[in-house]
Order: structure tokens, then C-alpha cells, then sequence
């Protein structure tokens, strides 16, 4: 309510100090990265939008493409780098004595810098002009509703809403709760019940069979759309009831006909962010089919490198760039002339085995995503294939009770959703209802969503 009550021209000062009171709630040093990021940015995009030289535009560009992504890779990647090069030498009795570096990942560093690095680029390109006020564009990068893991919000979206006077506005405010309210579920009564089952098997997969390890990765590909999306909708929904718009960063992505389309549907500020910043800077699909498919591959490889520094994240964004090419040469080569497919295509049982053969592709590719290593991921991956016997349950059956009947509740939502737009989900023209609907979710919440749970899985990019 502070913020409404405080003259509009004053709120980006309250929303900044609150911002970086959260980040700083975390190790406070850490906010001058996020300082020096905004810092940069912010110079470098005045001078590129200042000079009318093309080189020193480029040059400007350059710097603050390196310096940025130079802290990224600094604080995210040298200590992965530093022991993949170990351990390949090593591979020829060559040393190398070369220390790891005994710091934390910023929590959020890989989401602030693609939105700012973002910013200078829509700039260069003339895009966008940039920003004059040093304090609202500091707002920009460090807005605490998606500061630390999205959604990454686009320069000309979000940097004009701050110049703009809300005020308080009741369905707008309830529009931004029942967001709010959705994600907690999908957080705190989902995911996190999921984790304890999938952290226990997945941590000691050595002393687990096929099945359950099975059911492990079915319960990760919840668990994973739970938190994540689950935050974003918490984030969005926050911003909503100040009267700001972030992207929606994911539309039913489990219902996806293809490995395209569940792109087009999941973590969307991140796939545009790598669409637009690095596929399309390669060409694109404006380039021979050969060159085509190359640019896919580099794309998901430096998404998976974005996602975390290991080799199964690697090995992750790579295979999702195979199963695109796959698709891609079958339509050029196998299925272009194809009568059935065309029939097909129309068909609801078609559709629906395409919806099946997507998840089952997705949730394959997640076992690397989860695993601790490359070695327990081809382990886990041999089990499923090779033993079965009945699933570890654990100490209580009522947990798994719960966990399905949370997950059911989640699909069910997800599927009206889908196929039913235009319905208002938790609406009834009956205020008693409606709000009978609120409170038995927020008790939902209250009963299965506060114990010791984990914290937001995107929250180490």
C-alpha cells in the first residue's frame, strides 16, 4: 500500500531500495555485480545510441557484451572449465595445477544479465532508444518480482510501464493474487512435495531399480514445470498487482505436439531471448537447410551451457537440438510427399500420440538435467531400460497419495486450460462460491505446502 500511496514520481525510488533489499538479503556483496552489470549497460547503450560511427558502435557493444558475460563466466563456469581442462589432460599424464575457486554463484546472475545484455543489443540495433534516467533503468534490471529468475523481460515491454502512473486498481490487484495464489500451489503443494521423492531416489541412484527410478524422472518432470512456472506465475502476479504486465513464461508446455512447439510453450522469455539474440544473429532459418540445422544445434547447446555448468546440461540442450534437426530432415526428406501424414495430422489419435511421444522425449532429456553427473545419468538411464520391480514408496504411503492427487488437480487445471480458454477457472457467479474456491486452495496450500522444502531450482542461473 506504500507504494500507491507515494506521489508516482517517487515509486521507482521505493521499488529500486526494495529491490535490492531483496537481493541483498541474500549476501549483500553480491548486489555490486548486479550494480556493475547496470552500470555498464547503461553507459554503453547513451554511447552506442550517441556515436554515428558503426565501429565504435560495435566497439561499445563489444564491451559490454564482454565485460558482462565476463562476470557470468567468471563466477558460473571457471570452476567447470578449470576441471573439464584437468581432467583431459590428465587423460595424457600432463598437470595441472590450476585451483577451483571457493565461491557461490549470485543467485539470479544469469537472468539480470541476459536481460541487460538484451537491453544494449535492442539499442545497437535501433531497436530502442535508450534509457536517460540512470535510476529507472537500475529498476529495469533489478526489479525483485523477476529479478532472480524471470521471466527475462524485454527492454521496450517493461522500461515504458515505469514511466507510467498505476493506480490501485481491485480487479487488477485480485487478477494479480489468484496468479500469486496459483503458484504457491504449484510451488509448495507440487513441487516441493515431488522433491523429496525425486532428491531420494535420484541422489542415490546406484541403490534403486528401473522402476522406481522411472517414476523418479516422471515425478522431476512435474516437479520441474512446478517450480518453475509456479515462481514465474508468483512473480507475474506480484508485478500485476502494482499495475505491471511481465510475459507469461509458460502456456501449457506438457501439451505440446512436438519438440517446436514445447519450446514455443516453455520458459518462452528464455527461448525468444535465444532466438532472437543468438539464432537469428547466426541466420536463422534464412540460410541453407545445412547451415539451417547447424544454427539449431548451437542454439540449444549454448542453452544447455546457459543452464548450468556440467556436462549434463551440455549433453541436454544438445540432444534437444538433435530431436529439432530429426524432426526437421524427416520433413524435408521422409515425410514431405507422405499421403498418411497429411491424413493424420488431423486426426485426434494422432494428436494425442504426438502429445505422448513429446513427454516422453522431454522427460527423457530431464534425467540428465537432473542428474548429479554424466556417470549417474547413463546409470539411471540403463536401469530404466534393463530392471523393474515394484517402486520404492518410502516411509509413508499417504505422501504419495497426496503427491498424485496434486498432481491430478495440477493436470486437470492444465487441461481446461488448454482446451478451454475461454473459461475462467475458480470464477462462479456466486461470490460465496468463489471465494470458497480462493480459501480451499489457500488451505491446500497451507496443509500440504509448509514443511522443509527446497528452494526454487532456477534460482542457481
Amino acid at each position: 500500500m506504500l507504494y500507491f500511496a507515494l506521489p508516482a514520481r517517487y515509486r521507482w525510488v521505493l521499488l529500486l531500495a526494495g529491490s535490492y533489499y531483496f537481493y541483498m538479503n541474500w549476501i549483500p556483496v553480491y548486489a555490486l555485480l548486479l550494480f556493475l552489470s547496470t552500470i555498464i549497460t547503461y553507459f554503453c547503450a547513451l554511447l552506442i545510441h550517441k556515436t554515428h560511427h558503426a565501429s565504435k558502435k560495435k566497439a561499445f557493444l563489444l564491451f559490454s557484451l564482454v565485460s558482462n558475460f565476463s562476470i557470468l563466466f567468471f563466477f558460473k563456469y571457471f570452476n567447470f572449465i578449470n576441471e573439464s581442462v584437468f581432467e583431459l589432460l590428465s587423460q595424457f599424464n600432463m598437470r595441472w595445477e590450476v585451483p577451483n575457486l571457493h565461491i557461490l554463484l549470485p543467485v539470479g546472475i544469469s537472468f539480470y544479465t541476459f536481460q541487460a545484455v538484451g537491453y544494449s543489443i535492442d539499442v545497437y540495433r535501433g531497436n530502442l532508444k535508450p534509457e536517460k534516467h540512470l535510476g529507472i533503468y537500475a529498476l529495469f534490471v533489478s526489479f525483485f518480482p523477476q529479478l532472480v529468475a524471470g521471466p527475462i523481460e524485454r527492454a521496450a515491454n517493461l522500461l515504458p510501464q515505469f514511466h507510467q502512473k498505476f493506480d490501485f486498481n481491485y480487479h487488477r490487484a485480485v487478477q494479480g493474487l489468484k496468479l500469486m495464489l496459483w503458484g504457491f500451489f504449484m510451488k509448495l503443494v507440487v513441487a516441493d512435495r515431488l522433491s523429496i521423492y525425486v532428491d531420494a531416489v535420484y541422489n542415490n541412484a546406484d541403490k534403486h531399480d528401473g522402476t522406481t527410478l522411472l517414476l523418479a524422472t516422471l515425478f522431476f518432470t512435474v516437479q520441474i514445470y512446478g517450480d518453475f512456472a509456479g515462481y514465474s506465475y508468483i512473480a507475474i502476479g506480484s508485478a500485476r498487482v502494482m499495475g505491471f504486465n511481465l510475459m507469461m513464461n509458460f502456456n501449457q508446455p506438457y501439451f505440446a505436439k512436438s519438440i517446436a512447439e514445447f519450446w514455443s510453450r516453455w520458459h518462452i522469455s528464455l527461448s525468444t531471448w535465444f532466438r532472437d539474440y543468438v539464432y537469428i544473429s547466426m541466420g536463422g532459418n534464412r540460410v541453407p537447410f545445412h547451415r539451417w540445422q547447424f544454427n539449431l544445434l548451437v542454439t540449444f547447446l549454448v542453452s544447455g551451457i546457459w543452464h548450468g555448468a556440467n556436462w549434463t546440461f551440455v549433453l541436454w540442450g544438445t540432444m534437444h537440438g538433435v530431436f529439432l534437426i530429426m524432426s526437421n530432415i524427416s520433413k524435408k526428406y521422409i515425410f514431405r510427399q507422405s499421403i498418411w501424414n497429411r491424413l493424420a495430422t488431423n486426426s485426434s489419435v494422432y494428436q494425442s500420440l504426438q502429445i505422448i511421444t513429446t513427454i516422453m522425449l522431454v522427460a527423457f532429456t530431464w534425467i540428465l538435467f537432473r542428474a548429479n553427473t554424466l556417470s549417474d545419468a547413463f546409470l539411471i538411464i540403463s536401469k530404466i531400460f534393463t530392471t523393474a520391480n515394484v517402486p520404492f514408496i518410502g516411509d509413508s504411503r499417504s505422501y504419495m497419495v497426496y503427491s498424485v492427487m496434486a498432481i491430478a488437480l495440477l493436470f486437470i487445471v492444465e487441461y481446461v486450460r488448454e482446451y478451454y480458454p475461454n473459461i475462467e477457472l475458480f470464477e462462479n457467479r456466486k461470490v460465496q462460491v468463489r471465494y470458497f474456491s480462493y480459501t480451499a486452495m489457500a488451505v491446500i496450500i497451507l496443509l500440504f505446502g509448509v514443511f522443509d522444502g527446497g528452494q526454487f531450482i532456477y534460482f542457481q542461473f
